[in-house]
């Protein structure tokens, strides 16, 4: 597995234009107040966020060797904020294990593929912006849906979530492609959320509350299903 950073292709214009803005700050208050606190602290709040901004929009390239068939890939980096029984109404519309993942502005936002197989479904919903860790947020905010079906392992449904401040959802994956496990699915700007829709047979390898790495944490373990 490699594990190199690399600036996500969704961050190279917006960190140009906030790089320009600091900048241009910087220069006025150097030029207008030199060596003063002022001038300082302008300066140093100016490396952290440009810092922040700079591991938001990193892409690590972390790949996994295989397909991996019957394991479950955390499809970003975040914290586990909720592992519960639903009744999956929409698509499924059967009882599945629901894993939530949170990102916060401090994680990359780069979405990975959770599982190999074909895309059977994907849908965009437009909707509401609550904060992306509300249990609400899942079904009423804006989302896609994709829905993966798996050669050996049954079908997984992941939702790409809006949260408070995203107004952006991307989205690189087709209907009727095969995709494979850790490869690129999209990105998610600013706080925003995954949710993963297992088998209710899964064997759960996480906890609630932990904090996952997209292509290094497994989330579950499926077990095959009746053909």
């Amino acid at each position: 597995m490699g594990n190199k950073i690399q600036i996500h292709k969704e961050g190279k214009a917006p960190l140009i234009r906030i790089f320009t803005i600091l900048l241009l700050i910087n220069l006025v208050t150097f030029i207008l107040l030199p060596e003063t606190l002022f001038t300082t602290v302008i300066f140093g709040l100016s490396l952290l966020l440009f810092a922040m901004t700079l591991n938001f929009y990193k892409r690590p390239e972390r790949t996994y060797k295989g397909d991996l068939h019957g394991l479950v890939n955390a499809p970003t980096d975040g914290k586990i904020v909720a592992i519960e029984k639903v009744k999956e109404n929409e698509f499924l519309h059967d009882e599945r294990i629901k894993i939530s993942i949170f990102m916060s502005f401090f994680n990359a936002h780069s979405n990975w593929v959770p599982v190999t197989g074909k895309i059977t479904h994907l849908s965009h919903v437009d909707g509401n912006f609550h904060a992306a860790f509300l249990p609400k947020s899942s079904s009423e905010n804006e989302h896609t849906n994709i829905l993966i079906e798996t050669p050996e392992h049954g079908v997984i449904l992941t939702r790409q979530i809006a949260g408070a401040m995203a107004r952006r959802i991307i989205t690189y994956v087709k209907e009727g492609e095969t995709v494979h496990i850790g490869s690129p699915l999209g990105f998610i700007k600013l706080g925003s959320r995954m949710d993963i829709y297992l088998p209710p047979d899964s064997d759960i390898l996480v906890d609630y509350g932990e904090e996952v790495r997209a292509n290094v944490t497994f989330l579950a373990r499926l077990n095959k299903q009746n053909q």
